[in-house]
């Protein structure tokens, strides 16, 4: 008999099937996307409440049956499923009120007739939530800690140890939704940044999630070196590069192989090119501007400013906990990385771009903790019943960055740092004026643990499968629409075609490479100005 663990994370889907007579990981399979339109939980939300929450449902189920195929195991024999991931993804999973998760307090709530759910820990029939599998098998969802402080964070402070620790520890889940969580005694101070995409790969020219033929990490000498992910998910050597050109210096055993850049990738190029001074106050000093890496990868001036937001985000966030709690960077001694990006990334690259505080002693990187908490759970359903103990027992404040005045002030001057090229002395002054604590100058030597190899790292006898087509294809005819391709030729994620249809032109968006309204470039491109992506969806639902 087997059983099945899912992280339903806010860029992907991840799976294991488990041998529930040995306790071994049999086979892992992962998607390279959402199946929902957007880059972020305010996108997915935003699709929920203004386009349909049944059809964001139906495409998370649909994309959970279809991995669950690629498990090599079979389906009649599973006997119990555990999932995980963020409030958001949790609710959509289960088809439940998400409102509560988009406004706050309570008047708000109140005004606009939404009910506050609890979101403890429960078991439900697989065959109620539309799983293709057998009746009488129970899918286990782990609980939050509270509403807006969720089962992935839980996952987060449980698998990393963070309750446990007496020192001052900062962890912190490196995705799109960058959950972290600051522990001085026996406080906890609780937190999510909007990182953005870029952190994993996305919204970047050629950018990918963490999967096979990913450059997940640079090196330089003289060239510079890419380390390329294999069918493995371990990190092989590429090919040396010259970085004004591309061309190939030396060929690695991934020769070929690269297909894209991770998040992790574009961490570690631009650390070492500001490092090497191929970008200077805020520019690609290169003969074109870009960064060359193998097989035609490429960062360019646009992927750094998307990737530099990321970079404010998350240090104002760590800004914002130490400030919170009244202790200085030089006060914290620890720092865990969890997630796929936490796992790959050079943490000393990181550092050096403020992904990490600059004075930790020690840093350690872990895997993927929301699939395994579910994989425990699988192993062990009791563990529900402790995990809701836990979180009973945890006493965390949390903190909403996107109205928290520190966050902000921080923020608005790591944006002039990273885009403007602010010099690091006006940006203390700055937050001396704000009477916030400076950010240290120099980096701390630290220790680096890596406690896995990869974010997942038991992939099972069976292996790895990826699924990389899933979501669905919205379409409709817009009235002015004159086929002038605009909008496709616009759209960064190569998901829009535009079709002859009995009247005019059809215009179709697949859901999955759809970045939502993080983007509307497409709209924005759209000289008729009647292309509305929003009425799209609409219709699309509408037809069904």
């Amino acid at each position: 008999m087997y059983g099945v663990s899912i992280d339903v994370g806010t860029s992907g889907m991840r799976m294991h099937a488990v041998d529930l007579d040995s306790k071994k990981i049999h086979s892992t399979a992962i998607t390279v996307r959402h199946p929902v339109p957007g880059a972020n939980v305010v996108d997915h939300l935003t699709f929920c409440i203004e386009v349909d929450q049944n059809l964001a449902n139906r495409l998370l189920i649909d994309t959970a049956n279809r991995l669950m195929q690629e498990l090599d195991i079979d389906l009649n024999k599973v006997e119990r499923v555990a999932v995980c991931g963020n409030p958001i993804q949790l609710s959509m999973f289960q088809n439940m009120e998400v409102r509560d998760l988009a406004y706050v307090g309570e008047n708000t709530l109140k005004s606009k007739g939404v009910e506050p759910q609890k979101r403890d820990a429960k078991v439900i029939p697989a065959v109620d939530l539309g799983l293709n599998l057998r009746e009488g098998v129970p899918v286990y969802i782990p609980p939050a800690i509270r509403h807006e402080i969720g089962a992935d964070a839980l996952a987060m402070m449980y698998k990393t140890g963070l309750l446990e620790r007496e020192d001052n520890v900062l962890v912190t889940d490196y995705g799109t939704n960058a959950e972290m969580a600051l522990k001085v005694g026996d406080e906890i101070l609780t937190g999510s940044a909007a990182a953005g995409p870029a952190i994993e790969g996305q919204q970047i020219k050629s950018g990918m999630l963490a999967s096979p033929g990913a450059i997940s990490d640079v090196e330089s000498e003289f060239y510079w070196k890419c380390k390329v992910l294999g069918d493995d998910m371990l990190v092989g050597e590429g090919d040396s590069i010259e970085i004004n050109t591309g061309t190939v210096i030396e060929e690695g055993p991934m020769h070929g192989m690269a297909k894209g850049i991770t998040g992790t990738g574009v961490i570690a190029a631009i650390a070492t090119a500001l490092e090497n001074g191929e970008i200077v106050k805020s520019k690609i000093t290169t003969t074109d501007g870009c960064l060359h890496l193998q097989d035609g990868v490429i960062i360019t001036q646009d992927d750094f400013l998307e990737a530099a937001k990321t970079f404010g985000a998350m240090r104002a966030g760590h800004f914002t906990l130490l400030e919170t709690a009244g202790i200085k960077f030089d006060e914290l001694d620890t720092m865990f990385m969890s997630g796929a990006s936490g796992t790959y990334v050079d943490a000393l690259k990181a550092q050096r771009v403020g992904l990490l505080p600059p004075s930790v002693d020690t840093i350690y990187q872990f895997g993927n903790t929301s699939l395994s908490m579910a994989t425990d759970i699988v192993k062990d359903p009791e563990m529900v019943d402790k995990l809701q103990s836990l979180a009973n027992s945890i006493r965390a404040n949390h903190i909403m960055f996107a109205t928290d005045k520190i966050f902000e002030s921080v923020f608005i001057q790591e944006l002039a740092y990273w885009q403007e090229g602010m010099p690091i002395e006006t940006y203390n002054m700055m937050l001396e004026l704000s009477d916030i604590q400076p950010l240290p100058t120099t980096i701390k030597p630290a220790e680096v643990i890596k406690v896995v190899q990869r974010d997942i790292p038991d992939l099972g006898d069976k292996g790895l499968k990826v699924l990389r087509e899933i979501g669905i294809g919205l379409k409709r005819s817009f009235s002015g629409c004159t086929g002038c391709q605009k909008c496709v030729k616009e759209c960064p994620e190569d998901a829009i075609s535009v079709n002859d249809a009995a009247e005019g032109y059809e215009i179709q968006v697949l859901s999955d490479r759809c970045n939502g309204t993080a983007c509307l470039r497409c709209e924005r491109a759209c000289p008729q100005k009647c292309f509305q992506i929003k009425d799209l969806q609409r219709s699309s639902v509408s037809a069904e």
